[in-house]
């Protein structure tokens, strides 16, 4: 009983409850989620194949003059190619139709009665390449084989271990923005005098080096994918070329050149410490940096052609929530927690729950808007190779989120403990173990997010 009268309260039993209706509260939001799958329109990403003049597997008297494709997003029409029996037909791009190619077939003749166009797209935006064939039966020409030699000469496509070191590149870069972006942004908002603690430090040059790094890989690797060369061509000299007259190639320049710039940040933290991190110009620096990186990764993933601008705000608010919940976990893990100073983790622990909050309701809510758009009906959640890897990266979501809740109801009812017993070992490492799970958990959604952003979507 309380001197007043009031019965005492269990506070594990109240943490039990708190946590079941947080739960409820989460699977509540995920159904909303699922469910806004159910109403969306389809959308699609990458240069897919969408139709074409005649149809698809169209039985026809003769060879046609020409055939039109159409695709579900503007393609870089000189890196396309069309071949048919093996060898290269010329097309071109109809104006103001940056989605289309007319395929020129004068002179081409059927081969056993059948016709197989073997394409090659490359999207405009971020440029993905996507393979495929278009077949017709041609009734007048002879039969004479059943097989054609064109479905054993189909345009080539990119190297595989191209396609693979493209994507672990991709996912070490995602790990390096936000530790970098979400690091400074816990020091700037919630712990300046972390600035001078030696593990951040080394947490901060080591996100820097990362971010830089893997943006020159990508680089040469995107130059290597696009052009269909090996791995050893990521230096080819006119493969960069190529590359830096594109969109992407545009990106990844600007990419790069923020992360240089990102070095005087770092190291204007790294020398002033927590004055540089109060300063109100360091941190507007700050501010444009982390959005300059934010946007530029966001660019090569999957902004909706259709909606363009909501689709970039919703990209770079998803990266950003993430930056903000991953920096922070491992800002807790390495900085905060082993220094074991009851009063600091009463004070950022407790701040970083509130950032905390606003960074996952950007990462769900920027997170649907993206899901809305790519895959846009529950048929294609269920029963597609890109659906079933969305699903897992829910799966992980939810489980952080749970994971989430079991800590902010440690910090409720056993932080006071900690300070009280000024730190003990034993009392903190719970908590310990738990922001280390969560940021395991926080790193395969990072590994999942790298296979979707180079998964085409209805596939």
């Amino acid at each position: 009983m309380h001197g007043d009268g009031r019965p005492d309260r269990d506070p594990d039993s109240v943490g039990e409850r708190i946590v079941t209706r947080r739960r409820g509260r989460i699977l509540a939001l995920l159904a909303c989620v699922l469910m806004c799958f159910l109403a969306a329109p389809s959308a699609q990403a990458h240069a897919e194949f969408v139709s074409s003049t005649p149809t698809a597997n169209a039985r026809l008297t003769e060879v046609p003059t020409s055939v039109t494709m159409t695709f579900s997003e503007a393609l870089a029409v000189k890196d396309c190619a069309v071949d048919v029996g093996g060898h290269a037909v010329p097309f071109r791009q109809p104006s103001g139709k940056p989605d289309v190619l007319v395929v020129d077939l004068t002179g081409v003749k059927a081969s056993g009665g059948k016709l197989t166009l073997d394409w090659r797209s490359v999207s405009s935006d971020d440029g993905h390449v996507k393979t495929g064939t278009l077949g017709f039966t041609i009734a007048a020409a002879a039969a004479a084989t059943s097989a054609t030699a064109a479905s054993a000469a189909a345009v080539p496509g990119p190297d595989p271990a191209v396609n693979d070191a493209l994507i672990a590149v991709q996912g070490l870069g995602f790990l390096g923005t936000a530790l970098f972006v979400g690091c400074l942004a816990f020091i700037a908002l919630i712990w300046p005098r972390g600035a001078g603690v030696r593990r951040i430090r080394v947490l901060l040059t080591g996100a820097w080096l990362l971010g830089l790094a893997m943006s020159v890989a990508q680089t040469g690797l995107q130059a290597a994918y696009a052009a269909l060369l090996p791995v050893g061509g990521v230096a080819n000299g006119s493969a960069l070329l190529s590359l830096f007259g594109t969109q992407i190639g545009s990106d990844l320049i600007a990419r790069t050149l923020l992360w240089v710039l990102g070095g005087s940040v770092l190291a204007a933290v790294l020398g002033q410490r927590d004055r540089a991190a109060r300063s109100p110009g360091w941190r507007i620096g700050l501010v444009a940096v982390a959005f300059g990186l934010l946007r530029t990764t966001s660019m090569p993933g999957h902004d909706d052609a259709a909606h363009p601008l909501l689709g970039a705000i919703a990209d770079t608010a998803h990266l950003a929530g993430v930056s903000l919940w991953i920096g922070g976990l491992f800002t807790l893990l390495f900085g905060v927690l082993p220094r074991r100073r009851p009063q600091e983790m009463a004070e950022t622990v407790a701040r970083y729950s509130s950032l905390a909050l606003v960074s996952m309701l950007l990462i769900i809510g920027a997170g649907t808007v993206l899901a809305w758009q790519l895959v846009g009906s529950l048929h294609d959640l269920l029963h597609t190779s890109y659906g079933h890897t969305l699903l897992l990266k829910l799966a992980i979501v939810a489980a952080v989120l749970l994971l989430a809740q079991h800590s902010k109801t440690w910090v409720q009812h056993r932080l006071d403990v900690a300070v009280l017993l000024d730190g003990d070992r034993v009392t903190v490492r719970p908590f310990a173990y738990s922001v280390a799970a969560e940021a395991g958990l926080a790193l395969a959604v990072l590994a999942v997010a790298s296979v979707l952003i180079t998964s085409a979507p209805g596939r």
